[in-house]
């Protein structure tokens, strides 16, 4: 049951006429409700999973409390609460991809010790709820939150099912808060997820799925492409990876605000970043805003009598981090190395932490701001074959197809009526993107005065969802992670 399926429309219809109009004079009843609608529509993807979803609730609610209560074992109580929840997250995700690396270093060795695989079934949206409750922990026994006393409300901060499955990753404390206060039905904020829905709707299907169909054509057939082809395809990858993430972090936004719930920010316009440190602070946030407070400042810290280059390794190893989280792939690993490495840079500049509006006061961009962009832009979708290739192998041969001669030649693509249409729409979005860039999304035009022009935008994609969706609705790309 995903986000663009009718079987989830059913799903919320019902569920939000029984939130608002049944359930709605009673917080505890709202938030059962809430968790009985989350379990309901984490079982649709596997009840198996249900079972470790409740399990990690249970441990890590007791965790919370014991953390808080205990002066003399907190500590060893916090590292029990870690090892638990990474060491599932190890196991579930990495445990076959440690045993096929443990098995290729021998067999470089030439010693052939050929370990079984296991038959493990990811736990969908794992990556996500583990970090929520790692957080969580982390909070209590720095004394920034206190443990939940609720077992309803901290059951929903782990299973909230708008976020569950691919963020955003809410903190404790900006979330928690909001499920144990009473909840009223505010209408511009209804309207104003109504907005976000559609604008996310459309960009995962208009955008991310016609997008993907050109893509996987061009990344499944890359050695028999000419080099402009093969710039089509990473150019249309790297949009339909934004267009489909941001599109369900924009839905999961928008229907948190029709229960009445204000969720983390998760894209900022990231394609229109000038450095890459910028482009992180856009994309992801509520990933990268995680990392920075668990990872790297702890990391900087360690490091802080190396000067620049202790906060440059912290980088490095926290964006080798950010891979890793993607998945069990060297691709993954690489993708963050390399992301990690071109922050150095502005390190030793000292320009890590400069932050440039864009085009202030002014509709177009200077020469120099459009520059820095290109440049920036162009590097992430260089990094993104590698993220998108199934082995490092794979997308050196791509690099190597794509840096050719042929690169000035005439791009092949079987589905041209979907390619040209695909960059259309894509102009479509940036264009709408820049002139809202300073709004939270791009289609939120609630300071347009005229009632009949927003309604002829809502018609008019509306229509494009209709009439230009992919055939196929597609599984969003960070449900993997």
């Amino acid at each position: 049951m995903i986000f663009n399926s009718l079987s989830f429309l059913v799903f919320f219809v019902c569920f939000f006429f029984l939130y608002w109009f049944a359930f709605n004079r009673s917080l505890k009843l709202q938030n059962l409700l809430i968790l009985f609608g989350s379990y309901t529509f984490y079982a649709c993807a596997n009840w198996r999973f249900l079972l470790l979803l409740l399990a990690v609730s249970i441990i890590n609610f007791i965790l919370g409390i014991c953390i808080e209560r205990s002066a003399k074992y907190k500590k060893i109580l916090l590292w029990l609460g870690m090892i638990q929840a990474l060491g599932g997250l190890m196991f579930f995700k990495y445990f076959n991809f440690f045993i096929e690396s443990f098995n290729s270093l021998f067999l470089a060795l030439h010693v052939n010790i050929s370990l079984q695989l296991v038959n493990i079934f990811i736990p969908v949206g794992i990556s996500f709820f583990t970090f929520r409750t790692i957080g969580y922990l982390q909070d209590i026994y720095k004394k920034k939150i206190s443990a939940t006393k609720d077992p309803v409300v901290f059951f929903n901060y782990v299973a909230f099912f708008p976020c569950l499955l691919a963020g955003p990753i809410d903190k404790a404390k900006t979330f928690i808060p909001q499920l144990e206060k009473k909840r009223i039905f505010k209408y511009d904020l209804a309207a104003d997820g109504m907005r976000q829905i559609l604008w996310g709707v459309f960009k995962k299907m208009v955008i991310a799925d016609n997008c993907s169909v050109v893509a996987s054509e061009i990344f499944g057939n890359y050695q028999n492409l000419p080099g402009s082809s093969l710039l089509v395809g990473a150019f249309l990858y790297s949009v339909q990876i934004y267009a489909d993430f941001s599109g369900y972090s924009d839905i999961a936004i928008g229907i948190s605000k029709l229960l009445g719930f204000n969720i983390t920010r998760n894209f900022d316009y990231p394609y229109f970043s000038q450095n890459i440190a910028e482009f992180w602070r856009k994309w992801h946030i509520s990933l990268t805003s995680w990392l920075t407070e668990y990872v790297f400042t702890p990391l900087n810290i360690s490091f802080r009598d190396y000067g620049r280059w202790g906060v440059g390794l912290a980088i490095v190893i926290n964006f080798t981090i950010v891979g890793i989280w993607h998945g069990a792939n060297w691709t993954y690993v690489l993708f963050g190395f390399v992301h990690g490495c071109f922050f150095i840079p502005l390190v030793i500049k000292n320009t890590i932490n400069k932050k440039q509006k864009i085009a202030k006061d002014r509709l177009f961009p200077s020469f120099l701001e459009i520059a820095n962009i290109l440049i920036t832009c162009t590097f992430v979708m260089l990094t993104f074959i590698i993220f998108r290739s199934e082995n490092i192998l794979n997308a050196f041969k791509y690099y190597k197809g794509l840096f050719s001669r042929s690169l000035l030649s005439s791009p092949i693509i079987l589905h041209k009526r979907i390619a040209i249409l695909s960059l259309l729409f894509v102009l479509i979005m940036f264009f709408i993107e820049w002139l809202r860039r300073e709004k939270e999304y791009g289609l939120q035009i609630d300071d347009i005065k005229h009632p009949i022009f927003r309604k002829l935008i809502y018609c008019i994609l509306i229509i494009c969802i209709i009439f230009f969706s992919a055939s196929d609705a597609n599984q969003f790309i960070y449900f993997k992670f």
